[in-house]
């Protein structure tokens, strides 16, 4: 699994022009499944990323965790996070794994973000053309790959 978090101020997600998930403070995660994810990955990055240390504690200094602020989170399918550019001009999408597998991983992936927050995670609609706004603060941008624990 890959995600790219951003801690954000604001963001929200918008599908045919109605919003279906919105925050305040907190992370918008983009989400990208390969095939070979499982639980195994779910539950490395729940626990990374309730307990990256990414907010600002009372001196300025990244400190505090989204468990900490009491933040919220969005959670986004993003199959293109997957995309392999070694050859060409035209991105190959081989890696990301399909609608059959990646659904139920992505389902998985909020209900352990939701049960490890304990609280309700916002979402996108799998597969729809969304429009997501945020306002990203800091600007702070992670990228992690559960396959790659660097």
């Amino acid at each position: 699994m890959r995600i790219i978090i951003q801690r954000v101020s604001k963001a929200r997600v918008t599908v045919d022009d109605k919003v279906v998930s919105s925050i305040g403070l907190g992370y918008l995660i983009l989400l990208g499944v390969e095939n070979e994810d499982g639980q195994e990955d779910i539950d490395w990055l729940s626990r990374k990323i309730l307990n990256l240390r990414i907010f600002n504690d009372e001196n300025g200094v990244m400190n505090k965790s989204l468990l900490d602020v009491g933040g919220d989170v969005i959670v986004v399918s993003q199959f293109t996070l997957h995309a392999s550019t070694k050859k060409g001009n035209r991105p190959s999408y081989i890696k990301a794994a399909k609608p059959d597998i990646a659904i139920p991983l992505y389902k998985k992936f909020v209900g352990q973000i939701q049960k490890d927050l304990g609280k309700n995670v916002g979402t996108g609609i799998f597969g729809a053309d969304m429009k997501v706004e945020l306002l990203n603060d800091g600007p702070v941008t992670i990228s992690i790959d559960s396959k790659n624990r660097e």
